[in-house]
């Protein structure tokens, strides 16, 4: 696979800044009907070969976004009219349809304290220590989930026992262990898998108050010194906002060989979370409990729909499969990012100027694979599919040596080649789209939000640049009582008292 050239198109579109940056393009909620149905709203994807187990392939969807940690009493669930799946192409002809592997969830109102009309466990009764049989009776509303791989219409239920989803994190009293409660949560596949549903700690990290007050970033312009961006365990000058929120993760790893034959092979891969078609009743719009399932949300690469789909059709993109993508090429062969940041900064008619207009390269490289003609265009001999691309050839890097860069610091286990949790997309985006591939001289910027690392809870399953070292590869979750918020001006998790750099303006 041609990394330099699936980065390049990657890039344009993770931080493209839609066309004049409308209210509804906020991160994670990144269309209007999306934005009020959080159970369905995927707020990233990823999609690597583990560092624990390299013969093993992770796919990991995350929904809910922005959970407040202490918003009790009623915390955060998965739907359970929502259909979470997992598509992939692992043929190379970019519908996503070879394999599936869907989750549902189904919610039950347990024991004897379901007087208390609470979700899980309050003060008064027994801590959580399990999540079935003994240790779990606080656990009031508990869900449970099947996975179901389906392979050329044959369906096949990959649970080898009952599975529970780990619930929120509400804090030391009611869960005296959470981590170990949230190992209770793995359990094994049929298919020599495994998989994980419950609350992590957000992993995504972007100043995102700056980049969407029309890339308002803290230094201007922001670019890093040498010595900043070559450190990836402190944030110089950004603000993560999405510091000490929550999220619902969904993870699976599965063999290698559960998914081809070929162990160098180039696969495709997407997330979609659908609902059953709605009808109208008596002029009143409702939800049906059978009939089609109608994808509402979708996700491969990040930030696609939030700053490079128009805001008109944001609803169309969540609802239109990856294989369909021939609609919207005007949105990545004309760069509104490159447009933006040309404004913002005074680039225009300058040495330093992005190129923004005719960007077949990046057509090329985003929406193909790159066996196939590269044509700029979407055509039938050479359609576009926009999925996130892995090489299963390329080994993966250990924790504690992954660069946040990915390629462009000579990782090539991480983004767009698949994505990891801690890839730092923002920056690797806004170098690419100024032109570091294509050698116009504004690509040697370093330019970047200020945010390199998620700044994690310190613990010993996690390395000191906030990367979660086991399965399901994401951080604990913040608790509900304990919760902190990392702002400008204030220290990081590690060092609350010593100030952490990143100024408020």
């Amino acid at each position: 696979m041609n990394l330099a050239r699936q980065l390049l198109a990657t890039a344009c579109m993770t931080i493209g800044l839609a066309q004049a940056l409308p209210a509804n393009a906020a991160s994670h909620r990144e269309a209007p009907l999306i934005a009020n149905d959080p159970t369905a709203d995927i707020t990233d994807v990823y999609f690597f070969r583990s560092w624990q187990n390299p013969a093993n392939v992770v796919m990991i969807m995350n929904v809910v976004p922005g959970q407040e940690p202490s918003s009790g009493p009623n915390y955060f669930s998965f739907g359970d009219d929502v259909l979470y799946s997992f598509r992939l192409d692992t043929n190379g002809d970019g519908r996503a349809d070879d394999i599936v592997y869907e989750v549902r969830f189904s919610t039950q109102v347990r024991g004897g304290l379901t007087g208390l009309k609470l979700p899980v466990a309050f003060a008064a009764v027994p801590p959580i220590t399990a999540l079935d049989g003994d240790g779990s009776d606080g656990l009031i509303m508990r869900q449970s989930y099947t996975v179901t791989e389906v392979r050329g219409g044959v369906r096949r239920n990959l649970g080898s026992t009952p599975m529970f989803a780990v619930p929120s994190n509400m804090g030391p009293r009611t869960m005296p262990s959470y981590e170990a409660l949230a190992a209770k949560g793995n359990f094994t596949l049929a298919n020599g898998g495994k998989v994980f549903a419950g609350q992590r700690d957000e992993t995504f990290y972007i100043d995102l108050g700056g980049t969407f007050d029309t890339v308002n970033l803290r230094r201007t312009p922001p670019v890093l010194s040498a010595a900043e961006d070559g450190n990836d365990a402190a944030n110089p000058f950004g603000t993560d906002h999405f510091s000490g929120f929550n999220v619902n993760t969904i993870a699976i790893e599965v063999p290698i060989s559960q998914i081809t034959s070929d162990p160098n092979a180039v696969i495709g891969m997407y997330a979609s979370t659908s609902r059953q078609k709605f009808k109208v009743y008596n002029g009143v719009t409702r939800p049906t409990d059978s009939g089609p399932w109608v994808q509402v949300s979708r996700l491969a690469n990040p930030l696609v729909n939030e700053v490079i789909i128009g805001t008109a059709s944001k609803d169309l993109w969540n609802a239109t499969a990856p294989s369909q993508e021939a609609q919207f090429l005007d949105f990545y062969r004309n760069s509104r990012l490159g447009v933006v940041l040309n404004l913002v900064y005074g680039l225009g008619g300058t040495a330093l100027e992005i190129p923004t207009a005719n960007r077949a390269d990046l057509v090329n490289v985003l929406l193909k694979y790159s066996t196939q003609p590269q044509t700029g265009q979407c055509d039938a001999t050479s359609p576009c599919s926009e999925l996130l691309r892995l090489n299963l050839g390329v080994a993966p890097v250990a924790p504690a040596n992954q660069k946040r860069l990915t390629v462009l610091a000579g990782d090539n286990a991480g983004w767009p080649n698949g994505r990891r949790p801690n890839d730092d997309v923002t920056d690797v985006a806004l170098r690419v789209v100024a032109g570091k591939l294509i050698g116009a001289a504004s690509g040697n910027l370093a330019l970047g939000d200020g945010v390199n690392f998620n700044q994690a809870a310190p613990g010993s399953n996690t390395t000191a640049n906030g990367i979660y070292i086991p399965f399901p590869y994401l951080p604990t979750p913040h608790a509900g009582r304990d919760r902190r918020h990392i702002d400008c001006n204030e220290g990081s998790v590690a060092s609350p008292s010593t100030p952490a750099g990143n100024p408020c303006n």
